[in-house]
């Protein structure tokens, strides 16, 4: 259904691809072959709400300059258009607004790119204040070359599909006024990274080690976030379901403490734009002592799309940073791996597998060592005896009289709060 009807566009999509090896953009070391490709274009349609009515492909030796695809695909494509009656043609690259002014010209509907598709769904979805400034400033700047000579397309393509975030009616203002829209745009986002800066360092006085979940969109990562928190986060099945980034708390076995991060999914071919407006969203990652990897384990097209988040993370210059790949949805399969070192297999809607991936975590954190302690305190002082026991692994616990001598392996900074309130009480306290 689409956002604002009930009656979705009806769309054709197109694929084109090199039958040479000449295939210089990043996306295609993600090997997608083009109908997988075109599948996953499909599902990003209905996705932004639309009625897929059929799809066209072809390989060439070169891209047509003129409408990417051959003169006799493109001719193809206006009479599969009027037989299937859909007013909407989206292709799987990225069009030139040369092409794109010649494409509309030609077939008389409106014309999209696998960029502008997302930038949509993204428009949608962004909750938040910052959210909608990201997604406006990568549509405007995507669409400011594009501008020059499309008076007459604007007015013609309407509502619906393409149209969402900036819109039409920005769209058709002269690019003066766009130029400053985007500088007062990226003035607030730049206000938004000072404020997460002043965050961080106040994080970083109180130790507390951040760990974000990184994949590619619909791998399960805001099911397994719930997962680790007991959080009530969206979890759906569709793409880019989670834009905003959360942040929430969460004990280890240990009794360490940190902060989970669930951040936007990738995708295959996203669009640069988007990853320099999301900078602000995505420095998060940067700030991470540990990447957690979540990968769609049941998927076909597993590696593919780890190779597309694994590029994303290098262009971010994290890949250095210790990293834990996850294969979730292992309830899909029928079967059970065995988790190792560096890759550790989960069923985050069923919950399996959980306890092995915070053992896991907790060994790669080294923010806050683990030591050992020892503590006599008063036998009335159960509020602290409390504390002890829910923040530490207790060896040992010796009840003498009035006092109780209790051996904990617990996080160094919680062991000092403990030792403060013991002086202030004159007890015995003792650190290995």
């Amino acid at each position: 259904m689409s956002w604002s009807d009930t009656n979705p566009e009806k769309v054709i999509l197109v694929g084109c691809e090199l039958k040479s090896p000449q295939k210089k953009n990043w996306f295609k070391q993600s090997s997608l072959s083009l109908e997988e490709s075109i599948d996953e274009l499909a599902s990003l349609a209905i996705t932004a709400g639309v009625s897929v009515s059929g799809r066209l492909t072809q390989q060439r030796d070169r891209y047509d300059p003129t409408f990417l695809i051959g003169k006799g695909k493109i001719r193809l494509l206006k009479t599969v258009l009027k037989q299937n009656k859909a007013n909407t043609v989206i292709f799987d690259d990225n069009l030139s607004p040369a092409q794109q002014r010649n494409i509309e010209k030609f077939l008389d509907c409106k014309v999209l790119d696998r960029t502008q598709l997302i930038l949509d769904i993204f428009a949608y979805r962004a909750a938040t204040r910052e959210g909608k400034l990201q997604v406006e400033l990568a549509q405007l700047n995507y669409m400011l070359p594009r501008l020059a000579g499309r008076g007459i397309e604007l007015s013609r393509l309407g509502a619906g599909l393409g149209t969402r975030g900036p819109g039409e009616t920005k769209l058709e203002t002269d690019q003066r006024k766009i130029h400053q829209r985007i500088y007062k745009i990226r003035k607030e986002l730049e206000q938004v990274r000072i404020h997460r800066r002043l965050h961080r360092s106040f994080r970083k006085s109180v130790p507390v080690p951040i760990v974000s979940l990184v994949g590619y969109t619909n791998a399960g990562k805001s099911t397994l976030f719930n997962a680790l928190t007991n959080d009530n986060t969206l979890a759906s099945k569709q793409l880019f379901a989670t834009l905003d980034p959360l942040l929430r708390r969460l004990q280890l076995p240990s009794g360490r403490k940190i902060i989970l991060s669930d951040t936007v999914g990738f995708i295959s071919k996203l669009p640069a734009t988007l990853i320099s407006a999301f900078r602000a969203t995505l420095e998060e990652i940067g700030e991470s002592q540990l990447i957690l990897h979540v990968i769609d384990g049941s998927s076909s097209r597993a590696e593919q799309q780890r190779g597309a988040v694994v590029h994303v993370l290098k262009d971010l210059g994290v890949m250095t940073k210790p990293h834990i790949e996850i294969f979730n949805k292992t309830d899909l399969l029928g079967y059970s791996f065995q988790s190792t070192q560096d890759k550790v297999w989960v069923s985050a809607l069923q919950k399996q597998g959980i306890s092995t991936l915070l053992k896991r975590i907790d060994e790669l954190i080294t923010d806050d060592p683990i030591v050992k302690a020892k503590f006599l305190v008063d036998r009335h002082r159960g509020e602290l005896l409390s504390r002890i026991f829910s923040r530490g692994k207790v060896i040992n616990c010796d009840y003498r009289n009035k006092q109780v001598m209790v051996e904990i392996e617990a996080p160094r900074s919680f062991l000092k709060k403990i030792e403060s309130q013991q002086l202030k009480n004159n007890n015995n306290f003792e650190t290995k």
